[in-house]
């Protein structure tokens, strides 16, 4: 009993289903040698008897053989077997006329004419009901039943049987291969639904794994960006404040150093997954940054008690718009604002020092403000897919002469639903990173006289975008 067990449960559901289906035919086979074939030794002698068991024996034997052949066919494994179809349709009309030939022709009794007309139906009944798992359409597998049904007609009223006698006989032929050929129909398709059932979920089961490549990239893309354009930044300005043997060229590395320790801490989280976006956070980490790059950068709003998810949200927003200040423009000046209203939480970040950008839609090209940032960028996608889960919007573009605008609006949750504040987001996001640049350039004397500034331009004159956010 454990070999059966072993090869069963090895088995796919689909393919057991499949393995029960075609056992299913072959045991309609195995009903036709039993109810027609056998029967007739109780009806005739034993010569015609075996004779027409013979015929029946056989003729089960091409109805297993073609639905076999049939099932693979259905499941794409092999071609049509028209040929055997042939085969078979051909072998049941000569035994249905030979079993009529017996009935009208052979020895008398009615035990012979029972035997011969239950070899007859049966022969067409069960012919007729496995032809139709060769064919797809359902109109040709009505016209294979009432071709066959017809057929019994037209043959057994010419060999002498009556007239009601012969409509009787294809009313039974098209009842009875009308029910197998529905069971076979049936039983295909039910097949094939488990099949597209197995598939679909397997498809599900990739496209979960793609979503979460794809949430992965994004997070990574959102930690990453602004902290490597910072660890640039300070290098950068290491550089010059060394070679002009400056000993703050010392205290901005070491800010570098620990930016990256920083860096490596959030990406543990985002592998995890648990990592949030505190929007407290991200605007103090935004200020310390901006400012370390000689950017002015004048934050205002009130941010308590807002829900976690509309903080973390507008968090993601304000570290891509610094992020996108700090590789894409030359801005001397930054605004951020957030602000109610009327249910609304409305962030919006704004810049100066960004290209002329007349007769260009900034919001529909390339990731960065006015459409500077390198092809195939994804922040802004991100951004907009990140507000999309919290029913926001997200609009960036010219907000007049050398100025761009980021604005980012999400509704508030109605009041008593129960949502968490953000300050209890906040606790684990760690966006300090975001933060700690202030602390390093917290001596400005050490960026000292505006030639330790300089570095804005070494930071990338790639700075500058203004992005307002209402959520």
């Amino acid at each position: 009993m454990r070999r059966p067990r072993r090869w069963w449960g090895r088995k796919s559901t689909p393919a057991k289903v499949e393995t029960y289906t075609r056992w299913s035919f072959h045991f309609f086979g195995v009903i036709e040698i039993l109810t027609i074939g056998l029967s007739a030794f109780d009806k005739v002698g034993p010569r015609l008897a075996t004779g027409l068991s013979l015929l029946v024996v056989l003729h089960a034997a091409v109805c297993m053989l073609f639905s076999s052949r049939a099932l693979d066919w259905t499941r794409g494994r092999r071609a049509q077997p028209l040929r055997l179809m042939w085969v078979l349709t051909v072998f049941t009309a000569v035994i249905a006329i030979g079993a009529v030939g017996i009935a009208e022709r052979g020895p008398g009794g009615d035990g012979v004419d029972t035997a011969a007309g239950s070899v007859f139906g049966g022969a067409l009944c069960f012919g007729a009901g496995t032809i139709t798992l060769g064919v797809r359409n359902r109109r040709r597998v009505v016209a294979v039943v009432g071709g066959f049904a017809l057929g019994a007609g037209v043959v057994s009223f010419p060999l002498g049987m009556p007239g009601i006698a012969s409509a009787a006989v294809a009313g039974l032929v098209l009842v009875g291969g009308g029910f197998l050929a529905f069971t076979s129909v049936f039983s295909v398709w039910l097949l094939n639904a488990v099949y597209t059932l197995d598939e679909a979920k397997e498809t599900r089961a990739r496209l979960a794994v793609a979503e979460e490549r794809l949430r992965f990239g994004r997070d990574l893309h959102d930690v990453m960006g602004r902290n490597l354009a910072v660890i640039a930044l300070k290098s950068e300005l290491a550089v010059q404040l060394s070679r002009r043997g400056r000993p703050e060229a010392v205290e901005q590395m070491i800010e570098v150093q620990r930016i990256a320790q920083e860096s490596q801490r959030e990406v543990r989280d985002v592998v995890r997954g648990y990592r949030e976006a505190d929007l407290e956070v991200e605007l103090t980490g935004a200020r310390g940054v901006l400012t370390a790059a000689g950017i002015d950068c004048d934050v205002r709003g009130e941010t308590s008690g807002l829900p976690a998810e509309v903080q973390s949200a507008l968090g993601w927003v304000v570290r891509e718009a610094t992020t996108n200040v700090l590789r894409h423009g030359d801005a001397e000046k930054v605004a951020v604002v957030v602000r109610m209203s009327e249910g609304r939480v409305v962030l919006t970040v704004e810049n100066d020092g960004v290209a002329d950008t007349t007769g260009t839609d900034p919001a529909a090209g390339p990731d960065g403000p006015g459409g500077t940032a390198p092809a195939g960028g994804s922040g802004l996608a991100g951004l907009r897919e990140r507000l999309s889960a919290v029913d926001g919007t997200l609009e960036a573009g010219s907000a007049g002469k050398g100025v761009f605008r980021l604005t980012a609006e999400v509704p508030l949750p109605p009041a008593g639903s129960g949502a968490g504040t953000g300050t209890e987001a906040g606790a684990g996001a760690g966006p300090e990173a975001g933060a700690g640049p202030e602390a390093g350039t917290g001596p400005k004397a050490g960026t000292g006289p505006k030639a330790g500034t300089g570095p804005k331009a070494g930071a990338g004159p790639e700075a500058g975008a203004v992005l307002e956010v209402a959520s």
